[in-house]
């Protein structure tokens, strides 16, 4: 999949009985594989990274990662 160790967002339909998850980066429907971090109305309610940083280094690289580990339940 397009993106799948980097952080992108997929839209929420409401159909009026149900909430519709779709994703089209990668032209499927969201299912239990996607880990919902936050939840806003635009990029601007939920930006990924966010944050200020003082430092007196002249250069920085930030990396982060997510796995996820499937855990049965039953």
């Amino acid at each position: 999949m397009v993106g799948a160790d980097a952080s992108h967002a997929w839209a929420s339909v409401c159909t009026c009985t149900d909430w519709l998850d779709l994703d089209p980066t990668n032209d499927q429907l969201a299912d239990a594989s996607y880990g919902e971090l936050a939840h806003g109305r635009d990029y601007a309610d939920v930006p990924p990274l966010m944050g200020v940083i003082f430092a007196d280094s002249t250069g920085s690289v930030m990396d982060v990662a997510v796995d996820m580990i499937r855990v049965d339940r039953g």
